[in-house]
């Protein structure tokens, strides 16, 4: 009897089932869905996030401004001993102190304000049309000449009053005058940011993107060259009245224009009746509202930013102290919590602001560039990191990388990955979609981008 032949695939695949056709009819069920993720969750652009934004009344735009707020701000840390002695106030131990205070100090002196917003509102109040008229005309013209001249910080732009119908008529006519006014000067700046208060409704937002698109057409700009903060400072935005979450929806009928979520503390904390001394962005109703921002902004590349505190470094050398220890526990506090961004209010915060934020990045460096390059090389080591962690380490190590916490050398010596390819592994859909995420410092050219399409804009009028 002859012998039979050994089966050279004794373990043979079981046959499938789903065919061709089975996968046809799931893309067709599905196609609404993979046009609502591709168009409405493209992801974070990874471009530069600036780490605050700080507002000053319209009427007190001078020229040089920034640069006076970052001397104000080196001269409050002297008069206190310096900023190794404030370094040492945050609990910072010498070695961290020894890498921070000198990039902070050389922060101060050259790019102390990397947000800088123009405010007509609650800062300004409310004044007669034709002053407020002359001022937004002011307004435009000293943004216009500090870019011309390359002293303007690398994000600026107004806050107007709110689209109630007590201020909406006020609140479009300083748009508008701000905006022509600063395209009669030339194109309009790439770090352009408008900011829309007090917003209560999706309604409001919509009304917003189409007085945009209004002003588009009217200066021949391109479509979804205007886009806008919508600041979240009234309940009404976490919950309606008929139970629904406007914060999530206003994002996607913003027509891509909203580029960022921005707290309000002192305006919310008043809507719930908070007692003034309890106002705080560490109370329980903020960290509530500001979660609900989060999921809400989730995936759509829409940008958070917590607010401030009213607590400011002056009166006794005490009440300094306590306000700059206040100030920088809140930073570090955000920062935890997955907000990169906040408000500053006064020069003496400058110092803190930037103390806090380098050293949070500088602190977890070095564990997190150790769990990169083993994953990258495939090591093993005593984490055992998946794709969705290593994205995360990446954007950590990328953030800190562009807004000048860390440099360049130490993390291609730390990580193994050049700028391209760290910020290619921290924004993989933005890389896939052909948007270079940015790779340098925060000296880089800060780029404006279309959250519907992730494509950078024009940058020409």
């Amino acid at each position: 009897m002859p012998r039979r032949a050994p089966n050279p695939n004794p373990n043979p695949a079981p046959a499938t089932v789903l065919g061709g056709e089975h996968l046809l009819r799931l893309d067709a069920a599905l196609a609404d869905t993979d046009r609502l993720l591709a168009a409405a969750y493209p992801g974070d652009a990874g471009t530069r996030q600036p780490v605050h934004t700080v507002y000053i009344p319209a009427d007190r735009c001078l020229p040089g401004l920034p640069a006076d707020w970052g001397t104000a701000g080196l001269s409050a840390v002297e008069n206190h001993g310096g900023l190794p002695a404030l370094a040492t106030l945050l609990g910072l131990d010498a070695d961290l102190a020894a890498a921070v205070v000198p990039l902070v100090d050389a922060k101060l002196r050259t790019e102390p304000i990397e947000d800088l917003r123009l405010d007509f509102e609650d800062g300004y109040g409310l004044r007669p049309d034709a002053e407020e008229d002359a001022h937004a005309v002011r307004a435009a013209a000293a943004v216009a000449g500090a870019v011309r001249t390359g002293t303007a910080p690398p994000f600026v732009g107004i806050r107007f009053k709110s689209f109630e119908a007590a201020t909406r008529a006020r609140g479009v006519r300083t748009l508008d005058l701000f905006l022509s006014g600063l395209l009669g000067s030339g194109p309009l700046p790439d770090g352009l940011v408008l900011t829309l208060p007090k917003v209560s409704t999706v309604d409001q937002v919509e009304a917003m993107a189409f007085t945009c698109g209004r002003l588009e057409e009217a200066h021949g700009l391109p479509p979804g060259r205007l886009r806008f903060e919508v600041q979240v400072e009234t309940p009404q935005l976490i919950l309606a009245a008929n139970g629904t979450v406007p914060v999530a929806p206003l994002i996607h009928r913003g027509k891509g224009r909203v580029s960022g979520l921005h707290y309000g503390t002192y305006d919310y904390s008043d809507s719930l009746q908070i007692a003034a001394a309890h106002q705080s962005m560490e109370h329980p109703a903020a960290d509530y509202a500001k979660a609900v921002m989060q999921v809400a902004a989730a995936g759509t590349g829409v940008r958070l930013s917590d607010g401030s505190t009213n607590i400011l470094p002056l009166g006794t050398p005490g009440e300094v102290r306590s306000a700059w220890a206040l100030h920088a526990r809140l930073v570090r506090r955000s920062l935890e919590r997955g907000f990169y961004q906040g408000w500053d209010l006064h020069p003496a915060q400058l110092p803190t602001r930037y103390l806090a934020t380098y050293s949070f990045y500088r602190e977890g460096f070095d564990a997190a560039a150790g769990r990169l390059r083993d994953y990258v090389q495939k090591r093993s080591g005593s984490v055992l990191d998946e794709p969705a962690t290593a994205r995360a380490l990446a954007r950590f190590v990328h953030r800190g990388l562009l807004c000048g916490a860390l440099t360049g050398d130490e993390v291609v010596r730390n990580t193994g990955l050049a700028g391209p390819d760290l910020a290619a592994l921290a924004h993989p859909h933005a890389a896939a979609a052909g948007t270079e995420p940015a790779s340098g410092t925060n000296t880089d050219a800060a780029t404006t981008t279309n959250a519907a399409t992730n494509a950078p804009t024009e940058k020409v009028r």
